[in-house]
Formats: structure tokens, sequence, C-alpha cells
């Protein structure tokens, strides 16, 4: 199946972009021969920093074969954006569609039009503590199935040391190394001819993660948490904090208001015998007069 010709706009893009790259980061790039030289394709890539899409851009375009990147369907209807990408042949996701397949249908057309297609299966920058791919969405793995393509795992690092994830200024000093492994096809060959069930789509989306993240294993030259970092499980464990400190509070206020009707009882109590004794001795001393 022939490429896709590159084109006016993402040579363009290339233009305006490589040259603060080659200046603002060193490269350590590797596995540039797991990336297909023909066909149709996908590339499952770790998400860590503002820059790394411009990065990773880079190392893909060097390779000889431009990814196509997945972004919002709003992106392409006007203007200067719009035009940019689609000249550049980006992906729109149409998110409002209620068939999780008809979402990525632009997707599935351009891997059978012999395009890479790249996903960020995180679906946004890595929320991990260190760094390390979290939990993902199952975009990728439900493409993949569908269209049975190759899925070549990429791991990087580096631009989240120039540009952290949220952070607000880069930091240029000393100058910093993109580091990109890209490794053999994904064996998804089980999943094949499967009803995508929910349970499936997360099974293989688990495969396809966990070989990004050994990629990244060996890059980093340390281990991975056993247990990606799942933020649906982390705002499940916030609320049920949030809930508990709650109720301690309301416990804690409860008992003040509580020991505060106690007192105000004693002090009641304490009055009525002193106003009853009070009375009595008045009492006695007009009878004694």
């Amino acid at each position: 199946m022939p490429r896709r010709r590159i084109g006016f706009w993402y040579r363009f893009a290339a233009v305006l972009c490589k040259p603060w790259l080659v200046v603002l980061i060193k490269r350590d790039w590797r596995g540039m021969e797991h990336i297909p030289a023909d066909g149709g394709f996908i590339t499952a890539v770790n998400h860590n920093s503002h820059v790394d899409p411009f990065a990773y851009a880079h190392f893909q375009y060097n390779s000889g074969r431009v990814p196509r990147f997945l972004a919002k369907s709003g992106l392409f209807k006007e203007g200067f954006v719009g035009a940019a990408m689609r000249g550049t042949g980006q992906i729109p996701v149409y998110r409002e569609s209620t068939d999780a397949l008809s979402a990525f249908r632009a997707a599935i057309d351009a891997v059978e039009r012999g395009e890479c297609v790249a996903f960020y299966p995180e679906g946004t920058l890595t929320r991990d503590p260190d760094g390390w791919p979290m939990t993902a969405k199952t975009g990728a793995a439900r493409v993949a199935l569908q269209t049975k393509c190759p899925v070549i795992p990429v791991a990087q690092w580096g631009a989240n040391e120039l540009l952290p994830p949220y952070a607000k200024k880069p930091n240029l000093l000393p100058r910093k190394t993109h580091h990109v492994l890209a490794g053999p096809p994904v064996d998804l060959a089980r999943f094949y001819g499967r009803e995508m069930t929910p349970e499936l789509l997360k099974e293989a989306t688990e495969v396809i993660m966990a070989a990004v993240t050994a990629q990244l294993e060996e890059i980093r030259g340390e281990k991975a948490p056993e247990m990606p970092y799942d933020p649906r499980r982390e705002r499940i464990e916030q609320r049920r904090r949030t809930r508990a400190q709650t109720g301690a509070v309301s416990g804690a206020e409860a008992r003040v208001e509580s020991g505060a009707e106690t007192a105000a009882e004693i002090d009641g109590t304490a009055f009525g015998r002193a106003q009853t004794s009070h009375a009595k001795t008045s009492h006695e001393g007009e009878n004694s007069k």
C-alpha cells in the first residue's frame, strides 16, 4: 500500500518547528527500524509534557512515516488552525458520537489508507507523580482490533525535563536530551475475531501499555510501579477521604454541640437550684420578722 505524501502543510510545520527543536534538545533516538516502511499502523506513545508531541513528531517525521495525531473534531472546522489540521492530515475524533467505534472512524479510515496514526492512549498528560504511564483509554486497542494493523509501542523521556507536566516555564539549561525508544509490534493476535467487549478492550489496552512501559523502563534504567497510576481510582479514594474527613468534623461538631448543651443543662440546673435556695432563704427571713 503506498504511503501518503507528506504534503505542503506538514513540510511547512517542519520548517517552523525543527530548528527550534534542534536548538533546544539533544536527541537519543532508537528503534526506528521497527517503524513499518509501508502500510497503515498505529504508534502508542506515552505523554508527559506539552512539548513532547512536537519532539515525538520530529522523531516520526525523520523516520519517513509522518504521524497523524488525533484531535477534537471542532479544531478542524474554521480558520488557520482548521486549515493546518486538515492540511497536515491530523485525525478528527468525533466525541459527540454515541457509537464508540464511530468516534474513531477517521482513524480507522486513515490506517486503512496506509497512514501512521499516533495515539496517546492515556488521553492526557500522565498524572503519575514519577512520570510513568498511567492507565489508558481503549481507543488505540479499538482501532487496532478493528483494522488488525501493527501497533508499535513508543516510549519517550526528556521533553518533560524541558517542560515538566503542568509547568508554565521551560527549563532551558542545561540542554535536555529527548530519548525515544520504539519497540517491535505488540502481539494482539489472541484478541482478533472476538467480540469487542469492554473487558476485551481493557485487556488489549493493558497489553499495549505494558509494552510502552517496558520501553520506558529501558530508557530510564529503572522499574515502573507494579500497578499503573489510575486517576479514576485516585478520585474515588479522594472522595472517600473527603467524606471521612467531613464525617470526622461533623462528629466533632456534634460532640462539641452535645457538650455545650450538657453544660447549658448543668448551668440551668445550677441556676435553678440557686434561685430556689435564694427564694427559700428570703421566705425564711420574712417569717422570722
